[in-house]
């Protein structure tokens, strides 16, 4: 980690939310919120979330995986992922909500006219605003969480040394 975490302070709560006030628990809100309020399908939205975190290299959000109800996308997803563009494990929404977040992270001025018909033919324009806004959530903070090495610190209990 790259920041002094006070003795006895939990290193997430205290940078989200107690070293910043003005600003840790109003991001922490809209971090929580695109989970709390999409209307994305499962294999999408983890698609998208999981691609990002492949890009920004959060152990954390890599190791994560969404649950709605008790369900979660398959053990394996992860390597799905990282192979969006020959999966067969995808259907098209999926495949093009992976792409999206690749291209959001990477290429963004790349998003050509041929990318936008694809994406329009399978998602709604409330979808892809959606959806632009969860990639735009994922990108920052995890990429902040990476950056500040907070990833190693909260990780799940697969990445931890045993």
């Amino acid at each position: 980690m790259f920041i002094d975490i006070p003795q006895g302070k939990d290193p997430i709560g205290y940078v989200w939310g107690e070293m910043v006030p003005g600003i840790g628990p109003a991001a922490a809100r809209l971090a929580t919120s695109v989970y709390e309020h999409t209307t994305l399908g499962l294999r999408e939205f983890e698609a998208a979330r999981l691609r990002i975190a492949q890009i920004n290299g959060c152990l954390f959000c890599q190791d994560f995986r969404t649950d709605r109800d008790g369900v979660k996308v398959e053990a394996d997803f992860d390597t799905a992922v990282q192979a969006w563009s020959t999966t067969d494990a995808f259907d098209d929404r999926a495949r093009l909500a992976a792409e999206y977040a690749e291209r959001f992270a990477t290429d963004h001025h790349g998003l050509d006219d041929e990318f936008w018909d694809r994406m329009r033919a399978q998602y709604t324009d409330t979808e892809i605003v959606e959806l632009s806004m969860c990639l735009g959530s994922w990108l920052s903070f995890g990429r902040l969480n990476r950056v500040l090495g907070l990833d190693e610190v909260c990780v799940l209990p697969s990445h931890v040394a045993g």
